[in-house]
């Protein structure tokens, strides 16, 4: 099991391999926005939030 960069496997294409670039950039962009919410939400309920009923 060589590993070197000639042997043969999956060749992406220069299209594919900006797609798959654009996905990865909007999968962590969804992602700190995501963040970013919860981290307002958390802002906004204040102490509320560590209350927690019995």
């Amino acid at each position: 099991m060589d590993n070197n960069d000639d042997s043969e496997g999956i060749v992406l294409t220069e299209q594919q391999k900006r797609s798959r670039r654009q996905r990865s950039i909007a999968i962590a962009v969804v992602l700190g926005l995501l963040v970013v919410l919860f981290f307002i939400v958390t802002l906004v309920r204040g102490p509320a939030v560590l209350i927690r009923p019995i």
